[in-house]
């Protein structure tokens, strides 16, 4: 599916790749070990392969595209180099994080580099509004990551506060590439709220996606079943479930934000959000979202980018990694 998906940019893809990591190089010997160790697996590139397919359906993969598309993948790995401190991550895309190969310090530190390099390649679009436009999303984004340990301290259950989180969180950055892609790109207003909007659900999509994840150990995921809970954090199956629920159940999810809960106990609640529906509920939440995302294809000029764009809607829900 990923080759269908890349085939209307397979030579921009290629390109971006060889530049994405002769940008993030240095001469300190530290730094240079953990950009290798960063950079060794670019992962499925679903960031800047939205960033690509944007610009095509707008216009053109220009150069300020390619830099844009450097920037935001920049910003996003800063963020889980920073994000694995947070939450004490031991492993990152199937290989060891920053912080557990080198230590805290040293990953804080490699990623304010990295968010530095972000915004140098954003300035050399020499777009006001790009620049404008990534410093909006670095804030959205730590602004999404507070608003999710502040819910850690809530005596309350809401599912309106987990879809802002997930806005913030992951929907910006995707609906950011999708912008950038399609303003750098040449589009129009038009094609370029059309495909803002598209990244909005894809992103959102993409988290609900992931946290289903944490409800199936079959899944070869990297983590175990209940690990968000491990981590304090109840996503929507677990909201859904504790709607209308007993007070055992509650008292529960709150001993889990409060970083109080055994592992039995959050087993526990994984069963309870299972036998609720809680999982049938996101998995139609993802597809309702899916499916108004593949409707607004309709809108595009270019078949060729259009089907790509359906079948990278299609991978991000149906994934299993």
């Amino acid at each position: 599916m990923l080759e269908t998906i890349r085939k209307p940019i397979l030579t921009e893809l290629e390109s971006y790749q060889q530049y994405f990591r002769s940008a993030l190089q240095s001469d300190n010997a530290l730094l240079s070990a953990a950009l290798e160790h960063l950079t060794r697996k670019l992962g499925k590139m679903m960031r800047p392969t939205l960033v690509l397919l944007c610009a095509k359906e707008a216009g053109s993969v220009t150069e300020e595209v390619m830099h844009a598309a450097a920037g935001l993948e920049m910003l996003h790995t800063a963020s889980l180099v920073h994000d694995d401190v947070v939450d004490e991550s031991d492993m990152r895309r199937g290989q060891r994080s920053v912080n557990a190969l080198f230590d805290n310090k040293a990953a804080v530190l490699v990623g304010d580099f990295i968010t530095s390099k972000a915004l140098s390649e954003i300035a050399l679009t020499h777009h006001l509004e790009a620049v404008e436009r990534m410093a909006q999303l670095g804030q959205t984004l730590a602004d999404g990551e507070l608003l999710q340990l502040g819910n850690t301290q809530r005596s309350t259950f809401s599912r309106d506060a987990y879809y802002e989180v997930i806005s913030k969180k992951t929907a910006a950055l995707f609906a950011t590439c999708a912008y950038l892609g399609a303003r750098l790109g040449g589009g129009d207003d038009s094609t370029v709220q059309t495909l803002q909007r598209i990244g909005h659900l894809v992103g959102l999509c993409f988290q609900m996606r992931d946290d289903i994840f944490d409800f199936d150990e079959s899944l070869n995921v990297g983590k175990p079943k209940g690990n968000d809970m491990q981590e304090g954090k109840l996503t929507l199956p677990v909201l859904y479930a504790l709607d209308g629920c007993d007070d055992y159940h509650r008292r529960l999810a709150l001993k889990v934000r409060a970083h109080e809960a055994s592992r039995l106990e959050i087993q526990e609640l994984v069963t309870f959000a299972i036998q609720r529906g809680g999982v049938r509920f996101a998995e139609s939440e993802m597809q309702r979202l899916r499916n108004e995302a593949v409707a607004l294809l309709d809108n595009l000029r270019n078949r060729d980018v259009a089907q790509a764009l359906q079948q990278y809607i299609n991978y991000v829900v149906q994934r299993t990694l």
